[in-house]
């Protein structure tokens, strides 16, 4: 019976192999786009669950209160705490830390050359007991052992020993050998840990200095993580660890958190973060739009195959009248919709063989279409029967209700006129069409408005670099004061750069430093300690980036303003500072000076937050940071010139150095990313809803073939019978455009939000998203509107 209906449905594929290709090309980007969706999401959901033990893994969550409003939220914690909790806390079965390297790169001295590994980091002797890694060659126990030991990545161990088994190999890092102990695979797309390089905590502790200031309980520098027994009562657990901190901080403002280690990826309160995080409101909306693209695919295969119903009205009688049940019919139809979903996988699987890498690339994982993939697999075989459920029930139901004396009154068994429901089916792929194309114009809108805003400050040909700490700590205070001032009179002696200071650490875009219950001035509440972001700068500092003010000056030469403080608007406003400002006693880190100058503010960080309080201090002699103003054109040069200065003065380090417009880029690259997709989804949008109108364009035009003949006979022009055949698909584009206004209004509001600094949704976005949708409608069904109003009439007619 199977085989009977399968040979059946491929036989009707052939005779309507033009619907049955556009059937599977319109499946198939759906599916495949559905796909890619679902692949990310199932990743979204399960990370770090692979883990043995996830449920009982914890890490140590740090609230600490600023004032009655404000409460900083941080991930890492002392590196004490763990310890003794594991010898107090009878609950505490297991123990382990993590400090990523997050500020400057590892770099790794190979022949010389210098190589920055910016997926690194420092763990303990218990990690790799407690978190699961595919050990490829060598183990844990001589990295264990030795403190001067690294493991690498699969793919960065095949980066430096290609051919070489990397086993006992040495790569030096600053002033010291690290051998190779193992070679872990690389961490799965579902990990918080992607790190490639692990090093042993035992080296940073190494230097006496480092250890003696990590071992301090003031220093919150480790990510902590605890294996409770099952069943330990979490809110008692935070209590004890609260307590074991308590006695050795005089501070009582903290308050302690466990955070389960599967909970971990959608954290969003985090003052920031070194392992990486998702959105959770993200994810949903992907899923629902990896089911509209999928829907709106299919769609396009109920639309074709109702629209073609009465082309097989007698095959069906017929059948019926010999003898053929209806549940008979059902599995036919069935058998052929199941056979068209199975032919678009095979191009599905095709598709996303060929895309993945750009997918890879895209969302920074490393998903794999193999054989292996089992849950990749599952996704497709999940999509393929949602796939063949949704084209197969309603047309089947249609097709085989057919009565043989009643076959052509156009009444499906829903009672709905089937020519409608056609209608409306169009109208939702374009209503969600719409939707995307209005998604689009708004984020582009958005991302063109923060790159055109004026930040306060000038960015342009501006260039950073650092000097190497673990040089420079080896001289006194004089003799760094000294250092640096000559590095910087020989950067201000090369003609291609044009000014230069010397800053402290901290760029001047997505500065996400804090400091608080430093400051005081006359009429400070006793118990308001606001957050402020201190920049420590130069004289010079403001030649560069040009801040404008609204009273006062900048910092003198010499030693007039060592001690005084420039305010931007927002911190006089929320100190509540009396005017004129200018003149007031200001004590910042326990300086007492004045207010000698009032900025306007500027975006030292990202447009999705609100600017708060800055305070400007002339402090150079503890700033490690230059900014050089480039001139024009200049920029190879004058990094040339400024790595020969370097090496002059630190020869054997790696020279980095940034620039302010590419930092910028990278602070919006998600953003940039989410326009991305959009724009992607919204042309598969398009293409799948073209489809399924170029489909019923061409039926419609075979089934009015006459009629367009006897109106060329009687003198109808091409443009006539054009609009003819054009004008009711239109309507349903304009109707889908009435529908998608107020949703996209909506929704594209709430995206919005989530920038303090945006702009307003403007009536014309709307207008625009519906031409472009007019336009590209009109042009699809025009191909055979066209083709129809210039074929010979004699052709259609020569029946009658």
């Amino acid at each position: 019976m199977i085989k009977n209906y399968l040979k059946i449905a491929w036989r009707n594929f052939w005779r309507h192999k033009a619907t049955g290709f556009i059937n599977i090309a319109g499946l198939s980007v759906g599916m495949a786009s559905a796909v890619f969706i679902f692949i990310w999401v199932q990743n979204e959901f399960n990370f770090d669950k692979n883990q043995p033990d996830a449920a009982n893994i914890y890490r140590i969550k740090d609230y600490l209160a600023i004032d009655k409003t404000t409460t900083w939220i941080w991930e890492s914690s002392p590196y004490n705490l763990g310890e003794e909790a594991k010898k107090q806390m009878p609950e505490v079965e297991g123990l382990t830390r993590l400090q990523a390297v997050t500020y400057q790169p590892l770099y790794f001295n190979i022949g010389g050359e210098f190589i920055p590994e910016t997926k690194a980091a420092y763990v303990d002797n218990q990690w790799f007991d407690m978190f699961k890694s595919d050990f490829i060659s060598g183990n844990a126990i001589a990295f264990k052992q030795n403190p001067f030991s690294i493991i690498l990545s699969e793919s960065k161990a095949n980066k430096y020993f290609a051919n070489q088994d990397p086993i006992g190999k040495t790569i030096r890092i600053d002033t010291n050998d690290y051998q190779v102990q193992a070679v872990i695979r690389d961490a799965p797309a579902n990990s918080s840990f992607k790190f490639d390089v692990f090093l042993p905590v035992a080296a940073r502790q190494s230097d006496p200095k480092q250890k003696q200031n990590e071992m301090q309980w003031g220093n919150f520098y480790y990510l902590t993580f605890l294996k409770l027994r099952p069943g330990a009562d979490l809110k008692k657990t935070a209590a004890k660890l609260q307590n074991i901190l308590e006695k050795h901080r005089d501070q009582k403002n903290l308050r302690i958190g466990l955070t389960k280690l599967a909970d971990m990826h959608f954290e969003n309160d985090l003052q920031n973060s070194s392992i990486l995080h998702g959105d959770k409101k993200v994810v949903y909306i992907f899923v629902v739009l990896g089911i509209l693209l999928l829907v709106i695919a299919c769609i396009n295969y109920i639309n074709l195959t109702t629209a073609r119903a009465s082309l097989r009205a007698k095959e069906v009688s017929i059948k019926k009248i010999v003898g053929a049940g209806r549940k008979h019919l059902f599995g036919q139809f069935v058998s052929e919709s199941a056979l068209v979903s199975v032919m678009a996988l095979l191009l599905t699987i095709f598709i996303i063989s060929l895309f993945i890498p750009a997918f890879n690339g895209f969302t920074e994982r490393n998903f794999s279409l193999t054989v292996n993939a089992g849950y990749l697999w599952l996704i497709m075989i999940a999509t393929l029967a949602i796939t063949i459920v949704l084209n197969s029930i309603y047309p089947a139901l249609l097709l085989s209700s057919f009565k043989p004396l009643n076959t052509f009154r156009g009444a499906s068994v829903l009672k709905l006129k089937d020519s409608a429901l056609r209608k409306g089916l169009v109208v939702l792929q374009f209503t969600f069409s719409i939707f995307l194309i209005v998604g689009v114009i708004t984020i582009y809108r958005q991302l063109a408005f923060i790159r055109s805003q004026n930040p306060g400050y000038n960015r342009a040909q501006t260039m950073s670099f650092s000097v190497p700490w673990k040089a420079i700590n080896k001289l006194n205070d004089t003799a760094q004061i000294a250092l640096k001032s000559t590095i910087k009179q020989s950067l201000l002696q090369q003609a291609p750069i044009q000014a230069v200071s010397l800053v402290g650490m901290g760029s001047i875009q997505n500065n996400d430093s804090y400091s608080s219950g430093s400051a005081d001035w006359d009429g400070r509440p006793k118990d308001f300690d606001p957050a402020i972001s201190y920049f420590n700068v130069d004289r010079d500092y403001n030649k560069l980036v040009k801040l404008n003010f609204t009273a006062g000056r900048w910092f003198l030469e010499g030693n007039a303003d060592k001690h005084n403080a420039i305010l931007n608007e927002t911190a006089a406003k929320e100190f509540n500072l009396h005017k004129p400002y200018v003149g007031q006693r200001f004590v910042s880190q326990g300086d007492t000076g004045v207010v000698v100058g009032m900025v306007k503010d500027f975006n030292y960080r990202t447009m999705h937050e609100k600017i708060g309080p800055v305070v400007f201090k002339n402090n150079p002699d503890y700033n490690y940071s230059y900014m050089l103003k480039v001139a024009p054109g200049k920029q190879a040069e004058s990094i040339k010139l400024a790595e020969e200065i370097w090496k002059q003065h630190f020869p054997g380090e790696p020279f980095t150095y940034t620039f302010l417009d590419q930092e910028f880029d990278k602070i919006y690259r998600n953003d940039t990313k989410s326009s991305g997709l959009m724009s992607v989804f919204a042309v598969v949008a398009v293409v799948i809803s073209c489809l399924g109108l170029f489909g019923l364009a061409a039926f419609t035009a075979e089934q009015r073939g006459k009629e367009i003949g006897i109106r060329k006979v009687l003198g109808a022009t091409v443009s006539g019978i054009v609009s003819l055949i054009s004008v009711d698909f239109i309507v349903l584009v304009i109707i889908a455009l009435v529908i998608a206004s107020p949703l996209a209004w909506w929704l594209m509001n709430i995206w919005l939000q989530n920038f303090v600094y945006r702009i307003e949704m403007q009536w014309w976005v709307f207008l625009l998203a519906g031409i472009i949708a007019v336009l590209i409608a009109f042009a699809t069904i025009s191909f055979q509107a066209i083709k129809a109003a210039v074929a010979n009439p004699v052709k259609s007619l020569r029946s009658e």
